[in-house]
């Protein structure tokens, strides 16, 4: 899934050179799709949280002339270095497949040149649950002299998750309670608070021998499901991984076997239950029993819990032999174990670790494998055991240590994160019991150059100079193996790389070397490039599409249009002496423009100009044309369409009815300041799986090709999201009614269909264009409307050019889709005999709100009714 914010900055900003020009301002943040949570702190900033691995999408919107550009950039908390190391030039971030270090507080950063940028954060918050991990420890201690023995199991479970988990233990399928079971203990260790949490099981008992099962939640949190580990304690028998230690007399400080001195050999075997195994000793076959010179401990108090050891006091050369340990579960089938070990002065030396020649440092390339190796001697040769130098990170297997029985540790998908120092030391195990031997291995991995600006767009004057600078950012090697500047892919110059400057380009603009420059950099291991496109003709000219009443009526079937626009950076190249102007019939797209003109006008930055076209039909469009000029060259055209738009007098002709059969959806258009969008649908393109106790079956002509326009009320949605469809702008050309009768009345006709018991509410508003735009709700209906279509009739009487807008709100559940058709804008009043008023149900019962809305008292207790009952 998709999940969206968006970042809608609405502006206001004094018409210092001109009306409509204005620097962003008072951001506002709603969102789109499927947030978690979505709450403000203390400090008034959104948090967004997201599950992870789905995608994000934050999306700036905004309203500002010229339009603004709009940077992303980052901080707090960790993100890859793709994202740290670059900003994004972009209206929307998309992060598909979001992880936990992407997290952190997001910037939208919107500036138009004009007045003082606007700048929004957002804090977006990773949520995750990962599988716990289970540990098991046992201790056997003596209680009381020799009187018994109590045997205590600890089982560790561990999670990592964002919130922090919660956990619960359960004995078979029954939640453990302490204050229950005295035989139980439940704790979080002081170390790892709210990562970690230990059952306690004390003295076992018969009952203790069972399944036991962590289970850990973020309490449904983004949808995330508990997840949960079993261990099965048993009374049964189970052993693997013998080993053995070799320790000399630790009285004297030694590390190597001599005569006349103590030697002790340990045993371990992990077994389930421990205190059950039987170990045994033999010396060249012959089983060992207990002497002056061997001492057999079955449980060695200087060892882990379930160790043998077997202790030879001072040592005769009649002491030097192979001696065997042999564990087993008396009458039990488990296989024994055994291991041997040859004592000799000359069989047993103390280990030696070092590194080859050349392996202190090892170099790999980001994504390679590598090997990195610590050469152990001794007899017996220990494992050597790795881990990272930083106590703080584990190894890339999520151990903290990792055993190789060589010395040779093998690194695969290598990437930068990993680069530093490991340790390898010997293992106390499998060899002398002696102090570790440690060393060092540093793991240095190379990657490409991370460049600054990834692209970047230049404007500038002619014959004037202009400097390109490349930033290295990140590299390693540090030393830069060639840096190739290119334009239109033809090589400039090859430069003799400096590692304590960035590389930079600087030469003279003229018509003849526009183009692409590109800096290619190389430090050996990679390459990577900045890219600017460097231009001297002028930005593209901006429409202003807000102008108040841009339309005025001449003779005949004629108008005239007021077309706006603004000029972005106008001082950035040569100046500009005027625009060229086409005008285009879209009837007739296959012929030639109805004219082109040359307007004799210079820009000034934020000033609005203006140009008037005379003489456009009032049943035809015009794709209009606009592009600037400067004394050397000619900017990019860009386009608009322009149409005389209004209501039809009765009897109104078919056309002129709505029914979103064509994907232009006659004009009218999605609201980009709301929660969602509107579809449009039709029975062929209904999805099978939909539920079908909410939405239409077919259009409302009842056929299976028509189409129409709903919301979608199933997931990702949310109560209250609101998606608002926009009509075109109706021109009213007769400021009053007949006789002075006011304003001239105008009929907004529509189908609509609400089935579903969990239906919202469907408004309408009507909303005058003039300096400001004014919003006044016409009609409005909430809950479920059966399963028919049905047909509203709404009389206004606008002041201005006007637009309709259909806003849908979503309701209480999936099962309330609404829809609408065959929409109609007419002069005059609406025919009564098919007119339906104001509805709002309250209790199953419907509640009127009368039109016109000249009955104000009426429509405004609806209103109040409908606030009330929502």
């Amino acid at each position: 899934m998709e999940l969206f914010w968006i970042l809608v900055f609405s502006i206001i900003y004094p018409y210092a050179r001109g009306q409509g020009v204005y620097a962003p301002a008072n951001a506002k943040i709603v969102h789109e799709g499927q947030a978690c949570v979505v709450k403000d702190d203390n400090i008034s900033e959104r948090i967004y949280t997201i599950r992870e691995g789905d995608h994000l999408v934050l999306k700036c919107l905004v309203k500002g002339h010229p339009r603004p550009q709009v940077r992303w950039t980052k901080t707090a908390g960790s993100a890859s270095d793709k994202f740290q190391e670059t900003s994004i030039y972009n209206e929307t971030l998309r992060i598909e497949g979001i992880q936990r270090v992407q997290g952190g507080r997001y910037y939208c950063k919107a500036d138009n040149g004009v007045g003082v940028a606007a700048i929004k954060s957002i804090r977006v918050d990773v949520q995750y649950l990962d599988k716990p991990v289970l540990t098991v420890h046992q201790t056997i201690s003596d209680v009381r002299g020799s009187f018994y023995q109590e045997k205590t199991v600890f089982l560790r479970c561990t999670v990592n998750s964002n919130p922090p988990a919660r956990f619960i233990w359960k004995r078979g399928t029954i939640p453990i309670e302490q204050s229950k079971d005295q035989g139980v203990d439940i704790y979080e260790p002081l170390y790892t608070q709210g990562e970690t949490e230990v059952l306690k099981l004390k003295n076992l008992r018969l009952k203790d021998f069972a399944n036991y099962t962590c289970q850990v939640s973020v309490r449904n949190v983004c949808e995330i499901p508990d997840s949960s580990v079993t261990f099965l304690l048993t009374i049964g028998t189970s052993m693997g991984n013998l080993t053995f230690q070799i320790t000399p007399d630790s009285n004297k400080d030694s590390e190597s076997i001599q005569m006349g001195r103590d030697l002790k050999l340990s045993c371990h075997v992990d077994a389930e239950p421990q205190d059950k195994v039987n170990y045994t000793w033999y010396q060249n076959a012959v089983l060992i029993y207990n002497s002056d010179s061997l001492i057999v401990l079955h449980s060695d108090p200087d060892m882990a819990p379930g160790t043998s050891s077997l202790e030879i006091v001072d040592m005769k050369f009649r002491d030097q032999a192979t001696y065997s340990c042999v564990a087993n579960f008396p009458g039990s089938t488990v296989p024994e174990l055994r291991v041997d070990v040859n004592i000799t002065q000359n069989s047993v030396t103390p280990p030696i670790l070092t590194v080859p020649e050349g392996g202190q440092v090892v170099s790999v390339r980001e994504g390679g494998t590598t090997d990195l190796v610590c050469l152990v001697d001794g007899k017996p040769r220990p494992p050597v055991l790795w881990s990272r130098a930083d106590k703080d990170l584990t190894m890339p297997t999520g151990e903290w240590a990792v055993e190789t029985r060589d010395g040779r540790l093998r690194l695969t998908n290598v990437t930068r994160d990993l680069m530093g120092a490991y340790r390898c030391q010997t293992a106390p195990y499998n060899g002398l019991n002696v102090k570790p031997r440690q060393a060092q291995v540093q793991l240095n991995v190379q990657y490409a150059p991370v460049l600054d600006p990834v692209f970047q767009d230049v404007r500038s004057p002619n014959y004037q100079f202009v400097t390109l600078r490349c930033i290295i950012q990140k590299s390693n090697p540090p030393h830069m193996a060639s840096i190739q500047w290119t334009r239109n892919g033809e090589p400039l110059t090859s430069l003799t790389p400096n590692p304590q400057e960035n590389p930079q380009l600087k030469f003279k603009l003229d018509p003849s070397n526009n183009g692409t420059y590109k800096c290619r950099v190389n430090n050996g291991v990679g390459s990577s490039t900045c890219t600017f496109n460097i231009s001297s003709r002028p930005y593209n000219a901006e429409f202003y599409f807000d102008t108040p009443n841009p339309i005025r009526n001449l003779k005949g079937n004629n108008f005239s249009y007021n077309l706006q626009w603004t000029q972005r950076e106008p001082v950035a190249t040569d100046r500009i002496i005027g625009y060229w102007v086409n005008v285009r019939n879209n009837e007739k797209m296959n012929q030639m423009n109805l004219f082109s003109k040359q307007i004799d006008k210079e820009p000034v930055k934020g000033g609005l100009m203006s140009y008037i076209l005379t003489d456009l039909k009032i049943l035809l469009s015009y794709e209009i044309s606009l592009a600037p000029i400067t004394t050397y060259s000619t900017g990019d055209y860009v386009s608009r369409t322009i149409k005389y738009s209004e209501p039809y007098n009765y009897p109104r002709p078919s056309d002129n009815v709505c029914g979103f059969e064509d994907k232009h959806i006659c004009g009218f258009s999605q609201d980009r300041g709301d929660n969602f969008d509107w579809t449009r649908q039709n029975h062929l393109t209904q999805n099978p799986k939909r539920s079908s106790n909410t939405g239409p079956e077919m259009d409302r002509s009842g056929t299976k090709e028509g189409c129409y326009m709903y919301i979608e009320a199933s997931s990702p949605r949310v109560p209250g999201d609101t998606a608002r469809l926009l009509s075109p702008l109706y021109n009213v050309t007769a400021a009053r009614g007949p006789k002075g009768s006011g304003h001239l009345p105008y009929c907004i006709s529509f189908f609509y269909h609400m089935k579903g018991k969990q239906t919202g509410t469907l408004d309408v508003w009507l909303r005058v264009k003039s300096i400001a735009s004014v919003d006044t709700k016409v009609w409005s209906l909430i809950g479920n409307q059966g399963p028919d279509w049905n047909q509203a009739n709404i009389i206004v009487n606008p002041s201005g050019p006007f637009q309709v807008v259909f806003q849908a709100i979503r309701g209480s559940g999936y099962e309330g889709d609404i829809a609408i058709d065959d929409v109609s804008v007419t002069k005059g009043k609406c025919k009564q005999e098919n007119s339906v008023s104001n509805t709002v149900l309250i209790g199953g019962a419907p509640v009127l709100c009368s039109q016109p809305l000249a009955a104000s008292l009426t429509f405004a207790l609806c209103s109040y009714l409908l606030l009330l009952y929502r």
